[in-house]
């Protein structure tokens, strides 16, 4: 380990910058939640459980915005699909 370091030319922020259409936030969750999100990515096989907190945003917010109609509709598809 150095005595003194030189940071005359370092920037501030992320070390990983964050990707095009993405928004960097902190929030505070739940420990249980957070874990439950972290062992379904590990059941899985990994990833990334940002991701799947993302993708679980997304699906209730598409869940919200559906009708009944589409949504009796999406199910029955995806049944129809998965005893074919």
């Amino acid at each position: 380990m150095k005595k003194e370091y030189d940071f005359s030319q370092g920037k501030r922020g992320a070390v990983v910058p964050v990707p095009a259409g993405k928004t960097r936030v902190t929030i505070p969750l739940d420990k249980d939640l957070l874990q439950w999100f972290r062992s379904q990515v590990h059941e899985m096989g990994g990833g990334n459980y940002q991701t799947l907190i993302n993708a679980a945003l997304r699906e209730y917010i598409r869940q919200r915005e559906e009708s009944l109609e589409e949504t009796l509709r999406r199910v029955i598809r995806e049944e129809m699909q998965t005893h074919a």
